[in-house]
């Protein structure tokens, strides 16, 4: 946003209005009114946003289905549920080494190939590997190792194939 000083600022001004003039903000810039549930700092980021939008342009249909999703749910039920995991791009391979043996597996659109056969879920490949119960995405580290924890239960590489 450097190249855009007045959209800057109009950004940082968000936090001096109080709630219900977000809430007119967020009226004029979207055509209606924000859920009721709505956190003041939610309604600032989305405002934030849709001034983004305007100045560099709009976001993926798929990023606009997902917000809608995520918006009827917050209606719905009062919170949202994110997905914690990354979606894999198709084509990326994912490599672990097992008891001296090195596994690779494939992301595919609807799944998983590993020794020449599809696969639902990286659980299931991590489990025929090692013969117990894991987390797919643990086994093969895409999961976020966090601090304090120790060092990685796994040991994952991701490479573009």
């Amino acid at each position: 946003m450097d190249g855009l000083p007045g959209l800057t600022e109009e950004i940082v001004r968000l936090a001096d209005l109080d709630t219900d003039e977000l809430r007119i903000r967020w009226c004029e810039l979207y055509g209606c009114p924000p859920v009721a549930r709505m956190s003041r700092d939610l309604l600032i980021r989305a405002i934030a946003h849709r001034l983004q939008e305007g100045e560099v342009g709009v976001m993926s249909k798929k990023a606009q289905r997902d917000l809608t999703r995520h918006m009827r749910a917050l209606e719905q039920t009062g919170s949202i549920s994110l997905s914690k995991q990354a979606s894999i791009k198709s084509g990326t391979n994912l490599i672990r080494e097992w008891n001296g043996k090195v596994h690779r597996v494939e992301v595919i659109d609807n799944g998983f190939v590993w020794n020449g056969e599809n696969h639902r879920s990286l659980s299931s490949i991590a489990r025929a590997i090692t013969g117990t119960r894991w987390s797919g995405p643990r086994f093969f580290g895409l999961n976020e190792h966090k601090v304090g924890q120790g060092k990685p239960a796994s040991f994952g590489e991701m490479a573009d194939g």
